[in-house]
């Protein structure tokens, strides 16, 4: 038989088979499906499509672009593998194959680099040995990792037992996106010299930074941190040991953490034993969006030592600090707090063992906010100037500005629904998806691997996450997410696979639905003009399934229905040409009486929770379903 007259039968014996399977197939896409191969996951997922949406309309190129891009043979290929529980034997295969994100293993590089270093442009590197034992000189590194997607660096025993050597990053790791660095052993027991950091992390999303035994047992060697993650969303940075035992060490932050988004940030054993140190932080954690920030041993036992605080946390939003056993047991300490605190939206702040069992400090607060907890603090040597907050004399909150807000809260994130008509001019928010790209895995695989905080251990060994790593981190706040209880009239599940998400969207929105999305990213940051609005089911309230990524492997949807919202699609125009940019996709919460009173939202709408409706724009990649209109 000629291959011309198999793919008419095959066209054929296709079209049965989707009608028997009760679906409906266009002639334009029963052609499209002749020339794929049945056994693919694209070609599985049709399928499954034409068996449980039941309506005339075409698939969304929008999700068949999510699916899974692996041939019939590898998909069977892994699925065997996972069957084996032998996936994580063939990960870097199995992650380029399918289009997941997965870390790279990195071999330890073993390079001494004895002599002066100069990198313009480097990425992706583990640096073993890197400077060790070096006597003068100077090691840079310029644009490291810049703008990388997913950028993976390590240095370990860097300029350990130093003499009179510099190191300097400038420009390091911006614009990156779920960056994992680690310097180890940076400078340890290294005399004299400086190690300087410009620009450290500036924007970036995501960020897992850890320095561990950070210039310990170092001899008059000066470290300085400049923009240190300045503008950064959703991470966590860490100093462990940092100057530990060093002596007449001076370490300077400027900058740390200023106007970053929900940014963690941890400092363990700093200065601790040090004698004679000096620490400078300025502008720690400025306009920060519910930073969290955790000092423990911070100068503990030091001898002579000066720690000094200007503008720490000034103008954030909400957020806890803590300082565990600061300065105590040390001689002759001096510590100082300018401006601590003094935020529109206070945080809580707690101090334990604050100077306690010292001898001859200088403890001082000034402008020194609200909502702080004193537990064995020092009863000598400690003064208050000026105890204050942001309260109005008749006790009730000030209001913020809006410069302020929009520090937090990016304009047009969020905004009414009088705003959704023709004529209006608004700002668009960064509706860009900023995550990395990923696929769905098909249900084949999917349903074989675990997805459970009970088996993270068991997700670590297959997708090679080490302990304390971003990977494991990113698995475990993943899941931690999709095992959360459902908030009051809320119902949602994670879905990895295309089939997952089409199960859950039919469970409760019935077989008709379609799904709808932003068209793209044009007029992302700029202001745009609103034209012809649809108001989905006649603009009443309606029940819809929105879909949001959640950082994992693969790609994986938080999708979720929740009661009384309203849903619309409008043309986006440029305000000056009035010449169409994008279609949007709006939806606009009407109950918000389960939302908490520090959402975004209403800081920057003003209001609080069940006062007012809410609406926001369906970012690139997420999407949201309805029950089409007939």
């Amino acid at each position: 038989m000629h291959s011309h007259s198999i793919a008419p039968l095959f066209f054929t014996l296709l079209r049965i088979l989707f009608l028997l399977n009760g679906g409906y197939v266009r002639a334009d896409e029963s052609r499209s499906l002749a020339a794929e191969n049945p056994f693919t996951p694209k070609a599985s997922l049709l399928r499954y499509w034409n068996k449980e949406i039941r309506n005339n309309l075409p698939k969304s190129q929008f999700l068949l672009s999510k699916v899974s891009p692996m041939s019939a043979v590898d998909a069977a290929g892994f699925s065997k593998l996972a069957t084996q529980n032998s996936l994580n034997t063939q990960l870097p295969a199995f992650c380029s194959t399918a289009k997941l994100f997965c870390f790279p293993d990195l071999s330890p590089s073993l390079e001494k680099h004895d002599k002066d270093s100069n990198f313009a442009v480097y990425q992706n590197k583990n640096f073993s040995n890197y400077g060790n034992g070096r006597t003068g000189g100077l090691d840079s590194f310029k644009n490291y990792s810049d703008g990388v997607n997913v950028p993976l660096d390590s240095f370990r025993r860097y300029s350990r037992n130093a003499v009179g050597h510099s190191d300097k990053f400038a420009n390091y790791a911006p614009d990156s996106n779920v960056v994992d660095q680690s310097f180890n052993t940076y400078g340890t027991g290294a005399t004299g010299g400086v190690g300087e950091f410009k620009i450290y992390n500036e924007e970036v999303n995501v960020p897992n930074l850890r320095f561990t035994t950070y210039a310990d047992d170092g001899n008059g060697r000066a470290h300085s941190f400049s923009t240190y993650t300045e503008n950064a969303n959703a991470g966590s940075e860490n100093f462990v040991s940092y100057g530990k035992n060093g002596n007449g060490v001076p370490n300077e932050f400027i900058g740390y953490g200023e106007s970053s988004n929900v940014m963690g940030s941890g400092f363990s054993n700093y200065g601790e034993t040090g004698n004679g140190a000096n620490d400078t932080f300025k502008s720690y954690g400025t306009n920060g969006n519910v930073p969290e920030n955790t000092f423990r041993n911070y100068g503990a036992g030091g001898n002579s030592g000066s720690d000094s605080f200007a503008n720490y946390r000034d103008q954030a939003n909400v957020g806890d600090d803590s300082f565990e056993s600061y300065g105590k047991k040390s001689n002759a300490e001096t510590i100082n707090f300018a401006n601590y605190g003094k935020s529109f939206n206070e945080g809580t702040d707690k101090f334990s063992g604050y100077g306690q069992d010292s001898q001859g400090q200088h403890i001082g607060f000034k402008i020194y906010g609200i909502n702080n907890t004193f537990k064995e603090y020092a009863k000598h040597g400690v003064t208050f100037a000026k105890y204050t907050n942001l309260s109005s004399s008749d006790g009730t909150q000030k209001k913020v500005s809006g410069s302020l807000v929009n520090k937090w809260v990016e304009p047009g994130k969020f905004f009414r629904e009088s705003m959704v008509k023709k004529g209006t001019v608004m700002p668009m928010p960064d509706i860009r998806d900023k995550m990395p790209i990923r696929s769905f895995l098909p249900r084949t695989i999917t349903s074989k691997l675990p997805f459970s905080t009970s088996k993270i251990s068991e997700l670590k060994r297959i997708f090679h996450a080490g302990d304390n790593s971003s990977l494991e981190s990113i698995i475990s706040d993943a899941i931690s997410e999709c095992e959360r209880a459902p908030s009051a009239g809320e119902t949602k599940r994670c879905v990895g696979s295309a089939e997952d998400l089409i199960d859950f969207v039919t469970s409760v929105l019935g077989r008709n639905v379609v799904v709808r999305t932003t068209e793209n990213v044009n007029g992302s940051k700029e202001n745009i003009m609103i034209g012809s609005v649809t108001g989905i089911n006649g603009g009443k309230i309606t029940k819809s399934v929105s879909c949001h990524q959640s950082l994992y492997p693969y790609l994986l949807y938080y999708c979720h229905s929740v009661p009384k919202v309203r849903v619309y699609e409008a043309d986006i125009l440029d305000p000056k040409s009035k010449s169409k940019i994008n279609h949007g996709v709006a939806i606009c919460h009407i109950d918000t009486s389960a939302w908490g009173p520090t959402h975004g939202a209403f800081l920057a709408l003003g209001s609080g929770p069940g006062r007012i409706e809410v609406c926001h724009w369906i970012f690139e990649n997420d999407m949201t379903w309805t029950v089409a209109d007939e």
